[in-house]
């Protein structure tokens, strides 16, 4: 693994014993000494750190917020312009295909905006921004932080614990905060369903930061595995898996996040790629979507397993895009993609899974409720 690039935890994920696997170009944590069962139920119950370092952070400059927005949204089909100062918000590129070229979140920091891409789309995203932004506004890839997830109902007693101000923050605020001496760009969000934060700190604090948190009786590091399985539960798209470049977000089940100015009818309607399938799609529905499956019995079905209608059936409708085994739930979940004529909530269908033909229920996502504090 020595090609492989390494976050400023790495030494720490050394010394805490961690299983570290190649992910996304880096060296990454996929586990601790809980392993990963009870990684995941110590971050539904207290707090779990995370160390997402690995992801893209950017800063967009511009004479204007206005001017940023607007030039944001003839990438990313969301309402940018309306978003309030020091809020953040979810969103996606879109090519001209009208697919997912990477999810995203975004915060309006009034004199600029913070966007956070993807690890393994970091590199193209930013090029993209480049060549579609610039010279009018400018793009910075922002190297020189870290960045970690405090995620779980005890996230925000911890973290108020270092800043008071942490516990007036609502889902999706954004503020800076000094957390053990390291001023910190601050959003309460993350990507397991749970209450928490994501914390950029400076690279050479990171280390001191994770171990005051650690140090926390509430608090356990928690790696790749339980991530996923957290985000799994909570009906969470992982880019590359339940969507990619020929998903459109109507077909992801995104449309919650593209606003009404944005749609058909709206104040700043279409002008983002692959406008005008996707906003057809909005109104006359997409010809697959994806849901939320539950496997009978305890095994789990898993990414890429063939689905089919019934037992004897020729012709797939679909495949699962993500599987595992819910901790919370205690029991196997998936998310597949299939046709939209099987998604009815209650439909029985099939999943081919060593030579055998086993049934799955079509579910309400997500999984288990969120807990994000409104």
């Amino acid at each position: 693994m020595s090609d492989l690039l390494q976050t400023p935890l790495y030494a720490l994920h050394v010394e805490l014993g961690a299983k570290m696997v190649p992910f996304a170009g880096y060296e990454m944590p996929v586990q601790y000494a809980l392993g990963v069962m009870k990684e995941h139920q110590h971050t539904r119950t207290k707090a779990g750190l995370f160390d997402v370092s690995h992801m893209g952070q950017v800063r967009i400059d511009g004479p204007t917020y206005e001017t940023i927005a607007l030039g944001l949204e003839k990438l990313i089909p969301v309402d940018i312009s309306g978003l309030g100062e020091n809020r953040q918000r979810y969103g996606f590129f879109t090519n001209d295909q009208s697919g997912i070229m990477d999810d995203l979140m975004l915060a309006n920091r009034q004199d600029h905006v913070f966007v956070v891409v993807n690890a393994a789309c970091k590199t193209a995203d930013i090029a993209h921004m480049k060549a579609h932004l610039e010279p009018e506004l400018t793009v910075t890839p922002i190297t020189d932080r870290g960045l970690l997830a405090l995620q779980g109902p005890r996230a925000e007693a911890v973290l108020a614990a270092l800043d008071p101000k942490a516990a007036n923050m609502r889902f999706m605020d954004v503020a800076t905060l000094m957390l053990n001496g390291a001023e910190c760009w601050v959003s309460r969000s993350g990507y397991t369903g749970e209450d928490g934060y994501e914390i950029s700190v400076p690279a050479e604090q990171a280390t001191d930061l994770a171990k005051t948190l650690l140090a926390h009786d509430d608090v356990e590091p928690i790696g790749l595995g339980a991530r996923d399985s957290l985000r799994l539960e909570a009906g969470l798209c992982l880019y590359g898996h339940d969507i990619n470049t020929t998903t459109t977000p109507v077909e992801a089940g995104l449309t919650w996040a593209i606003q009404k100015v944005r749609r058909l009818g709206g104040d700043r309607a279409a002008g983002f790629p692959g406008a005008s399938r996707i906003l057809e799609q909005l109104d006359h529905g997409a010809p697959r979507k994806r849901v939320g499956l539950k496997p009978e019995g305890r095994a789990p079905m898993r990414e890429g397993v063939e689905l089919f209608t019934s037992e004897t059936a020729t012709d797939t409708i679909g495949k699962i895009t993500s599987g595992g085994f819910g901790p919370t739930v205690e029991h196997p979940v998936a998310m597949g993609m299939i046709q939209a004529d099987h998604t009815t909530l209650g439909t029985t269908i099939y999943g081919e899974l060593r030579g055998k033909r086993l049934p799955l229920t079509v579910i309400k996502l997500p999984f288990t409720p969120a807990n994000f504090k409104r």
